[in-house]
């Protein structure tokens, strides 16, 4: 049996004491309340950042060993090299053909979401080299379908060694709390559970399927934490509508006998949302789920305490005005909810309370990203100071929207409650009145109309042609079964003229731009 450096680590971690690491999150938590009460996390304004994953492609065509080309070699995904990933000054996650990237936080006025947008493409203009030389491409998706040549999906997301009784996975980054995960006593999901797909591994590998964007809006007033929080929960159904852009699985994860239009008609236009859950939720513990709301900040601290401990990683306390909550924070990593709470900030001076909005997948431009981001704050910012009555709207009926945009996208009945307080499933009235709260957001802040027009309508063009990214892969990979292909061509011919089109249209198109042939 192999005995790694890895391993090592891991069992020091699997060693640590739960009960040992849980007292000093809880001591932690007093410090946040402390800090609260005395306005620490309070702002003078708004601000916002983005949490963007990407996955490595190589870049055209590759050969194989016969030293020919054929479709099943072109765009296929593609391990980034560890140095590359630090040279190019983006962050490691789950898989090796992963790449992240967060944006400075900057203040929710006419320049900060500039600046983000202008970050984004400095960063992506500075890694294009690195990344060329290794014949990659960085995509920004929900979720990837074609693995890497000469592996099938099953094999990549699986493969794993024994390292002395120990299960390391393969193709996943050096992360200790990852790999310890998969060798707790209850060890997490490590499944797929959707229609007609089914796989197990011992590892939570399968997350490493799907990438995310993730927008931040910090609020100004930490005590009105929970108000913003409530508007959150209640969006989260509509943009997850507008955002979808996973309806298919590699093809080879699909179970055999399944006809390929059942597998079109039974697709979910959001699979990524229950990749992530079966992945790591178990019977026992659901780690991964649509969040609870509170009535106070010191509920949201008590709820992040109360959470479940899978991994009590090690803590180091550094000089950062947060690490005086460093286990607290370590302990909010595991703290899996679509939106969460987040308590951070290196100063005294830069201390933040700030919502984590997570349920959006990567898109296929630039501009379609920022525009989530633009509509998320513009529109929290509004619904707050107004006290937009959609606040009252059940939270069973916000979940079960969010579940229904899922499976269904932009086709989702969703319920709203307008501002007159009528409950409405009118899919233009609600959007509407979306984009009008995100408008008089961001004119608050600041922002020029037509600054604000160009952010909005991107996802105004959207409910417009009613296209998400999912419905153009879907309609596509329709097309493609009614000109005879079967279903693993449909699929590998949707996402490489998806990667073809974002090649030629990220920094300045949009998903409207595109054509269906």
């Amino acid at each position: 049996m192999t005995r790694t450096g890895l391993g090592a680590e891991v069992r020091d971690v699997l060693d640590i004491s739960k009960s040992e690491f849980q007292t000093q999150v809880e001591e932690d938590a007093e410090i946040i309340k402390a800090e609260v009460t005395e306005g620490t996390f309070d702002n003078p304004q708004g601000l916002v950042g983005l949490e963007y994953e990407f996955y490595a492609t190589t870049d055209g065509t590759t050969t194989d060993r016969n030293g020919e080309t054929s479709d099943l070699q072109r765009r296929t995904l593609q391990r980034i090299p560890r140095r590359t990933l630090s040279f190019i000054g983006f962050e490691k996650e789950l898989g090796l053909h992963n790449a992240e990237m967060s944006t400075t936080p900057q203040p929710l006025n006419e320049h900060g979401i500039e600046a983000q947008q202008a970050e984004i493409k400095g960063r992506l203009a500075a890694a294009r080299e690195p990344i060329h030389a290794n014949n990659m491409r960085l995509v920004s998706d929900g979720l990837w379908t074609i693995p890497p040549k000469d592996e099938t999906a099953r094999e990549y997301l699986t493969d794993s060694i024994d390292d002395d009784g120990l299960t390391i996975a393969t193709n996943m980054s050096d992360s200790v709390r990852y790999h310890a995960m998969s060798n707790t006593e209850t060890p997490t999901g490590g499944c797929l559970d959707a229609p007609h797909v089914s796989l197990e591994a011992d590892t939570v590998m399968p997350e490493s399927l799907i990438t995310s964007i993730q927008p931040h809006y910090q609020v100004p007033n930490a005590e009105a934490l929970p108000s913003y929080f409530r508007y959150a929960v209640r969006l989260a159904g509509p943009l997850l509508a507008l955002g979808v852009n996973s309806p298919f699985f590699p093809p080879s994860l699909y179970d055999d006998g399944v006809a390929a239009r059942t597998v079109m008609d039974d697709a979910w236009m959001g699979h990524r949302i229950k990749v992530f859950e079966t992945s790591l939720n178990t019977d026992q513990v659901r780690k991964v789920r649509f969040p609870e709301e509170f009535e106070t900040v010191e509920e949201a601290i008590d709820n992040i305490v109360a959470d479940e401990t899978i991994i009590p990683m090690p803590v180091e306390r550094g000089e950062r005005f947060d690490d005086e909550f460093a286990y607290f924070r370590r302990k909010h990593g595991t703290y899996w909810r679509w939106i969460r709470p987040v308590f951070g900030g290196a100063t005294r001076s830069s201390a933040n309370a700030r919502i984590e909005f997570r349920p959006l997948p990567g898109q296929p431009t630039l501009r379609d990203a920022i525009a989530f981001q633009a509509v998320f704050a513009g529109a929290l910012e509004h619904l707050h100071s107004s006290q937009h009555p959609v606040r009252r709207l059940e939270w069973d009926t916000a979940r079960a929207n969010f579940y229904a945009a899922m499976r269904d996208g932009i086709d989702a009945e969703l319920i709203w409650m307008t501002a007159e307080g009528q409950i409405t499933t009118d899919l233009e009235a609600m959007y509407e009145e979306l984009f009008s709260a995100a408008k008089s957001g961001l004119q608050a802040q600041g922002l020029r109309d037509e600054q604000i027009r160009q952010y909005i309508a991107p996802l105004r063009n959207r409910v417009r042609t009613r296209m998400t990214p999912a419905s153009w892969k879907h309609q596509m990979a329709s097309n493609r079964l009614s000109e005879g292909a079967n279903l693993g061509k449909a699929i590998g011919d949707t996402q490489r003229a998806y990667l073809e089109r974002q090649a030629d249209t990220f920094l300045s198109g949009e998903l409207t731009d595109w054509n269906l042939s």
